[in-house]
């Protein structure tokens, strides 16, 4: 019984780490979604470069 809880809980870690790729459409909605005060730098060029100028 332990090794399923150990099991669930890796799968839980790396299913839930999974984030969109950057530049992707699904990473573009995710940008949209989020506070443009809270965009870093990067974020905020890459998002001009993958979901502006396409």
């Amino acid at each position: 019984m332990k090794v399923f809880y150990g099991v669930a809980v890796v799968a839980f870690l790396m299913l839930s780490g999974c984030s969109a790729e950057v530049g992707s459409q699904a990473w573009c909605k995710d940008m949209e979604q989020k506070s443009k005060g809270d965009w870093t730098a990067n974020e905020a060029s890459e998002y001009a470069k993958n979901c502006i100028l396409r």
